[in-house]
């Protein structure tokens, strides 16, 4: 009782006011009922999915035998922004956690744009492993017309239906509860973890070391710049991106302050270490005359007929007969581990979609729970929206890239969000206080800026034009909903910006195409950024002119986001992963470095630009003056919060 008591006392306060009830009573309707293992085996469940099945062969065609560094790089970039949520999260667990830090710390125009580039991201992941699992299943039957002869695009109808059912599956494991997902998720981390690990002890026995020698190019036969690339573009950061499902789910943890950090971590780790050494496995169980592909050529192992399942053909294709017979049940886990991410991701989608109607950037009614204690409004807008995603060329290999670059550039957050905290807020209860603040803060936001320009200028045009266009529901929804500008004037704004939006996007000819070319008789890319800058800096100046003084502040504070993604934009085309790779303007390792300058320059603007939102002037009053509302211990009947007065020493009042 003494030990429960002392945890007890550590919780900050909250006070059960009208004022934090947007954003701390909302949390007290979710069931905390999980622990440190459930939480680990969401972020592990999350991490092992489709990426151990193809972004070894993405990464080697990428980056050749290298691409073991690049599991590597990412995993320690992965790090850096973990170490950075840590003391956040533990510090203010919440539910939906990665899309309302944002505006907790910079306010609701640079919220609006980091939590929708958040959503798109979260959204489409349920919608990239239900691709793969149909694409696996196709390397096993490809008669049933999955997928067409040669490629690793869905098929309409068969694929893209089958690929539906699956979407269907997670819709329903999430409508029932987050009891039921935790129980079936344990099981599946646990299978989730024997059959890779089983996959690259196999695959050792058809072990080549002349795969990584000279008779392939040696190590690096693609150079050194592809190795980065790797890290972005094959799947190997997307692969490492479960990591944050512990820090979605800290509104439902019974211990968030202790088990939400350590999770995340262990997690991490476990990650790093499979995945470089089925990485390295897979490298070395190469049959190049089985990929109709010339030995050496790298470049085109994508394209080989490994394509659709890369591990169930390379134990085929080692003629050994106890390696063929386990590769059987690699279709059976092509099922099981995207199906595991997919579930587990539509819940993090439906988070996302609270967390923002928390934060008044979507409708309230989103916030609508069933009797399972689940956001039903927000699970059914989840399901709706991840299933668009399989209307262009649904193809795994077309949408990790652009997963991977919108999620990481919320993580920008990370390092900024710590610092802001540190200076706004010193005196808050940190359970967990991270060593060396400024620099790891720095380095990771230095290291997600990178792995956003590492994704590369086709993958970078989607995602800058997408994102942008979050700013139209800040104009027609946030900004009048929070009176700082007049329903008419945002309506009018912002319908107006959407036009413009739009018909850049169509003029530009980048959007929506799989091929790296644009559309015949499309602008020049000089006309395409030039419009497209324009119109986001004069939508922005524009809404600073019609927003109240309250709304200008969050507008002005949001500058160094536009200038660090517009830089960005900008150098990729120009740099060595840009439009003309081959023979870049700005060669490698130049462009990498100014990459880097510009995470810099915009990592001391974005902390100078922090400033104390309603939303942390609240969390202010609650964590350090007033009192907290807890649920009471959970029964037969679910939790039920009740409010409990507290002193300020965490006594019972």
């Amino acid at each position: 009782m003494a030990v429960a008591r002392e945890e007890q006392a550590a919780v900050p306060e909250t006070p059960p006011t009208a004022e934090i009830a947007s954003f701390e009573q909302t949390d007290l309707k979710l069931k905390k009922t999980m622990g440190l293992t459930q939480l680990t085996a969401l972020s592990l469940g999350a991490i092992i999915g489709s990426g151990w099945l193809f972004a070894v062969l993405g990464a080697d065609s990428t980056a050749g035998p290298a691409s073991v560094l690049s599991w590597l790089i990412g995993g320690i970039c992965v790090l850096f922004i973990a170490f950075t949520y840590m003391e956040i999260s533990a510090m203010l667990p919440r539910t939906g956690a990665l899309s309302r830090y944002p505006q907790l710390t910079h306010g609701g125009y640079a919220g609006m744009i980091l939590g929708w580039a958040y959503l798109l991201s979260a959204v489409s992941v349920p919608a990239i492993e239900a691709e793969a699992s149909v694409t696996y299943l196709a390397s096993k039957f490809p008669s049933i017309g999955l997928i067409p002869a040669n490629s690793t695009i869905i098929s309409w109808p068969k694929g893209v239906m089958l690929a539906f059912g699956f979407m269907i599956f997670f819709f329903v494991l999430n409508f029932v509860g987050i009891r039921l997902l935790s129980e079936v998720n344990r099981w599946v981390v646990l299978w989730k973890l024997v059959i890779p690990t089983l996959t690259f002890i196999f695959v050792f026995f058809a072990f080549r070391s002349s795969n990584f020698g000279s008779a392939v190019g040696g190590f690096t036969p693609l150079g050194k710049a592809p190795i980065f690339e790797a890290v972005a573009t094959s799947g190997i950061v997307f692969s490492y991106l479960g990591f944050r499902q512990a820090l979605e789910y800290a509104g439902e943890a019974r211990n968030p302050q202790r088990d939400v950090p350590r999770a995340t971590i262990i997690s991490v780790l476990i990650g790093i270490a499979l995945y470089t050494l089925l990485q390295l496995a897979f490298t070395g169980g190469i049959r190049w005359g089985s990929m109709g592909v010339k030995v050496g050529d790298w470049g085109l192992l994508g394209k080989g007929s490994w394509a659709t399942g890369p591990f169930y053909r390379e134990l085929h294709a080692a003629g050994i007969g106890v390696l063929a017979g386990f590769a059987a049940l690699l279709i059976w886990d092509a099922v099981i581990s995207p199906a595991g991410t997919g579930y587990v991701y539509m819940g993090t989608s439906v988070r996302t979609f609270y967390g923002m109607s928390v934060q008044r950037l979507f409708p309230p009614g989103l916030q609508q729970m069933n009797k399972f204690g689940i956001p039903w409004p927000a699970l059914v807008a989840s399901f709706f929206v991840g299933g668009l995603f399989f209307i262009r060329q649904p193809s795994w290999y077309n949408l990790v890239g652009f997963i991977t670059s919108t999620t990481v550039l919320t993580y920008l957050m990370g390092g900024a969000g710590l610092m802001v905290l540190r200076r706004l807020a010193p005196t808050w209860k940190r359970p967990v206080r991270l060593p060396a603040a400024w620099l790891l803060s720095a380095l990771s936001f230095v290291a997600a800026t990178e792995i956003v320009y590492w994704s590369g200028f086709s993958v970078l045009v989607e995602v800058v034009t997408f994102v942008f266009g979050g700013i139209a529901i800040y104009l027609i929804y946030y900004a009048p909903a929070k009176g700082w500008m007049s329903q008419n004037q945002g309506l009018t704004l912002g319908l107006l910006y959407l036009g413009v939006w739009i018909y850049i996007a169509a003029k530009g000819g980048w959007v929506l195409r799989s091929a790296p070319q644009p559309v015949a008789g499309s602008w020049t890319f000089g006309t395409y950024f030039v419009a497209m800058a324009a119109a986001v800096v004069l939508v922005t100046v524009a809404a600073w002119l019609l927003s109240n003084e309250e709304g200008r502040k969050h507008v002005a504070q949001s500058w160094w986001l536009i200038v660090l993604v517009l830089s960005l934009f900008l150098l990729s085309f120009y740099g060595s992963l840009g439009f003309n790779a081959t023979n870049p303007t700005v060669h490698f390792p130049w462009d990498y470095l100014i990459a880097a300058g510009l995470g810099v320059i915009a990592f001391a603007w974005a902390v100078r630009s922090g400033f104390e939102t309603e939303e942390l002037k609240e969390l202010h009053i609650a964590l350090t003056e007033g009192r907290r509302l807890e649920p009471v211990p959970e029964t037969e009947e679910g939790w039920q919060p009740l409010h409990h007065e507290h002193t300020p020493n965490g006594e019972p009042a």
